[in-house]
């Protein structure tokens, strides 16, 4: 069944308990925690002590995506903060391997995302190590962008790449999902849709969020 993991990038972090508590009560199954460091993309976000605050507001699992250089210096820290799962770039790391096998290490899920440019290909040899592929579906580093079309062929392209590996990875997708792209994106075989400004930033969050979760849910 797809699972809706709405990003807080997009959220009030004067109020972030009860952002949280909002998409909670649509029925949410993820917080999405974008992380970005002003170097491998162009915006600085926050980090490890908001995980924590997010971990204190929510049992929900936590998704915490580092788009960030040098990502195996930090993952003990957002392992400590409370992640249940910790992404990483293809892009950002060198022996990519290992860097899957130390966040399992720490007793949380391993993630590998690629960028737009990226193509599915490259996960091919570690595909089988890693719990959660993510497509980015817009070039990482500012939310409320507009949805890359060439990303669902990407998306049936990792789709394929498990088959055919025979692995057990969940798919997920970021970058303008909302009520019209989540449509084609489902149907390209997404497990994991992460939106944030389509659901924080609506008049109604929770309202947002319940008719996102709708459209996913009934395949």
């Amino acid at each position: 069944m797809a699972l809706l993991a709405p990003s807080i990038l997009a959220a009030n972090f004067s109020n972030l308990a009860q952002q949280i508590r909002l998409v909670e009560m649509a029925g949410a199954d993820w917080i999405h925690c974008d992380i970005m460091d002003g170097h491998f993309v162009p915006n600085l976000t926050f980090g490890p002590l908001i995980v924590k605050a997010a971990r204190s507001s929510t049992k929900l699992p936590l998704d915490v995506h580092l788009m960030i250089t040098n990502p195996d210096n930090y993952l003990e820290d957002f392992a400590k903060a409370g992640a249940n799962s910790i992404i990483v770039h293809q892009e950002a790391v060198v022996h990519l391997n290992r860097t899957i096998t130390r966040i399992k290490e720490l007793g949380v899920k391993a993630g590998v995302a690629i960028n737009p440019s990226t193509p599915v290909d490259v996960l091919k040899e570690i595909a089988e190590s890693a719990d959660q592929i993510l497509i980015m579906s817009v070039n990482p580093g500012f939310g409320g962008q507009k949805f890359i079309q060439g990303s669902i062929r990407k998306i049936k392209e990792a789709v394929q790449l498990r088959k055919a590996l025979n692995a057990n990875f969940l798919i997920e997708v970021d970058g303008g999902i909302d009520n019209v792209t989540s449509k084609p994106v489902l149907e390209a075989g997404c497990d994991v849709f992460i939106s944030g400004s389509s659901i924080f930033r609506a008049d109604n969050i929770t309202a947002a969020a319940t008719e996102l979760l709708n459209i996913i849910k009934n395949r």
